[in-house]
């Protein structure tokens, strides 16, 4: 950790540039989203992303976690900085002690298409909550990747990257127009599986042993017309209670947990 620098200023141009990733047209621009907390900056430097900066709380110090475990060679800039600065490039008023600036990563769609491919594809679900918990628990089941169609909430938005709780570094997750990659996953041999409420079929009489694409709309609306129209068949999670339906995180929760059922146990 020899690469080590003091900001001081709020006003620094690096912070400004730090700062502005907390907007989505900045991330787009450059490439690099922010990370928050020793959780996550030690899940980024254990999966070999690219890191560009590891900032601490001058007053703090290095997190303990941090300099045990993360490696001496990691090649980034190590910057301390005072509390004010970590607030504004986190845009949080209790900053975590230690933050990353991080180069998005890059994953071949391939994955997608395994023999025995189990794959989560949202489409249009909105909350960065939603859409960073299915992500962990994707990871959780053994899911092969997550796909993002248009519409979804920022993969990058800093409530999706916490609440993955570090598992956005464990599978491929890949954005994508659902109007042209469902298609193809149908050509090549996938079977794209949504839920309805108006499904006749349960989901515990579904084949989940096949290659899948699981199929999740909108908190509110569900499933698209034009996706909906694609698939080969959908299916409901029965319900015993009075609860009209289930969060979309956790009914992905059950989906995928079926399918594990039936491919290992």
């Amino acid at each position: 950790m020899n690469n080590t620098t003091h900001i001081s200023s709020v006003q620094n141009t690096k912070v400004k540039q730090w700062a502005s990733l907390l907007e989505k047209k900045h991330r787009e621009r450059s490439g690099q989203f922010i990370i928050e907390g020793v959780h996550l900056v030690l899940e980024a430097v254990q999966a070999g992303i690219e890191i560009e900066c590891i900032v601490y709380d001058t007053d703090k110090g290095i997190p303990a976690e941090l300099k045990t475990d993360a490696p001496s060679a990691t090649p980034c800039e190590w910057v301390s900085a005072p509390t004010p600065v970590l607030a504004k490039c986190t845009g949080t008023t209790t900053p975590p002690p230690v933050f990353a600036v991080v180069t998005k990563p890059a994953y071949s769609r391939e994955a997608l298409f395994n023999e025995r491919a189990l794959v989560v594809v949202l489409d249009g679900v909105s909350d960065p909550g939603n859409v960073g918990t299915i992500i962990r628990c994707a990871d959780a089941a053994g899911a092969d990747a997550v796909v993002l169609g248009n519409n979804c909430a920022d993969v990058y938005n800093p409530k999706t990257v916490r609440s993955t709780m570090g598992s956005l570094f464990h599978l491929p997750v890949i954005e994508a127009d659902l109007a042209t990659l469902l298609p193809e996953g149908k050509r090549r041999g996938i079977r794209l599986t949504g839920t309805s409420l108006q499904a006749k079929g349960s989901c515990y009489d579904c084949d989940w042993a096949q290659a899948t694409w699981l199929v999740m709309g909108n908190e509110s609306k569900g499933l698209s017309p034009e996706v909906e129209q694609i698939l080969d068949e959908t299916v409901r999670i029965p319900m015993r209670g009075k609860a009209e339906s289930l969060n979309v995180a956790m009914a992905t929760t059950v989906l995928l947990y079926e399918a594990l059922r039936q491919r290992e146990f």
